[in-house]
């Protein structure tokens, strides 16, 4: 049920993604993130269009880890922070870090190999359904991804000329949501 991927430029690096609906606890899931009880970022699945997203903003990361250049604390906000267009670290938590009222959430982790991640134990903490990677896109709320900064739109149209390149069938109905609804 979830996705796991190696990253290219970083093989040493392994990215996992857990996807859950009818999430009840996001509250505390924020507060255990926040406090660090929990290692990995809680994204919002509302805003999120495709796996592939959430991996070019972590690998960005850990390049920048790697050169010692990150602007926040630690990874996983590095790379929340890496999803949004401009250098505003509270808007790119807002628009893209989970919310106290959010029904869903995209956990991430990181895995540079030097410790083993324990994805079982996140799960036993959130209360609600996890689903497969491949529903995210029923999670992606079109109304919220429209209201995105006008130099985001600009980012997401080029992640979808990417996309249209692999999959261009499945890519009218987002395409037609986004830009002429």
């Amino acid at each position: 049920m979830d996705g796991t991927y190696q990253l290219e430029l970083f093989p040493q690096y392994k990215v996992t993604m857990l996807l859950f609906k009818n999430v009840k606890n996001a509250s505390a899931l924020r507060k255990k993130a926040m406090d660090g009880s929990i290692e990995g970022a809680l994204l919002n699945p509302a805003v999120i269009l495709d796996p592939l997203q959430v991996l070019v903003a972590v690998n960005k990361a850990v390049h920048l880890q790697s050169l010692g250049k990150m602007k926040t604390r630690n990874l996983n906000t590095e790379f929340i922070f890496n999803l949004f267009p401009t250098n505003n670290i509270s808007e790119a938590f807002k628009t893209f870090g989970l919310s106290d009222s959010a029904s869903g959430v995209l956990v991430v982790l990181t895995d540079d190999g030097t410790r083993a991640l324990n994805s079982q134990e996140i799960i036993s903490h959130v209360e609600g359904q996890q689903v497969p990677l491949a529903d995210l896109s029923q999670l992606t709320d079109f109304t919220k991804v429209k209201k995105v900064p006008k130099a985001m739109k600009s980012i997401l149209v080029g992640f979808l000329k990417q996309w249209f390149l692999l999959d261009p069938s499945s890519c009218d109905i987002l395409y037609a949501n986004l830009f002429f609804t």
